[in-house]
């Protein structure tokens, strides 16, 4: 989702993903974590994907923050879950990276050795990223 802010797409590149690592399974060299390696499989497909998509974009409309009451606060969490995965997509190939693997728990230290920095500079890029997503929201709310 960090990638692509699509339902339907972020499944087909899931799947598109797991039918990636069975294939490049016997390839696997255990040289890494396994849950590194699939998720560089999965970084490389979302980019490619990405790739494609910025040669045919395709026209949305944003959406449109109104007041809503209690009832709605369901829609309103899915929504800003959205603009949050929005907002990711639109940071750097590397921050993307560095931010969706703090959010699925990944250890520091994992994520350093996925992106090939030191474990001192991953925690100061989430810093980092943390900042400007929370800049990103408080104008989203404004």
């Amino acid at each position: 989702m960090g990638y692509v802010n699509d339902n339907e797409m972020a499944k087909d590149l899931c799947q598109e993903t797991f039918v990636a690592v069975f294939q490049q399974l016997p390839k696997f060299r255990q040289e890494s974590n396994i849950g590194t390696w699939i998720y560089r499989i999965a970084t490389n497909i979302c980019l490619r994907q990405i790739h494609v998509e910025k040669r045919m974009p395709k026209n949305e409309l944003p959406y449109q923050i109104k007041d809503i009451s209690e009832k709605d606060h369901k829609i309103e969490q899915e929504m800003m879950t959205d603009f949050l995965y929005q907002c990711i997509s639109e940071l750097p190939e590397l921050e993307r990276i560095i931010i969706s693997l703090e959010l699925e728990d990944m250890k520091q230290k994992e994520i350093a050795e996925v992106v090939g920095i030191s474990a001192a500079n991953v925690r100061v890029k989430i810093h980092r990223i943390k900042e400007k997503l929370t800049e990103k929201f408080t104008n989203y709310e404004n």
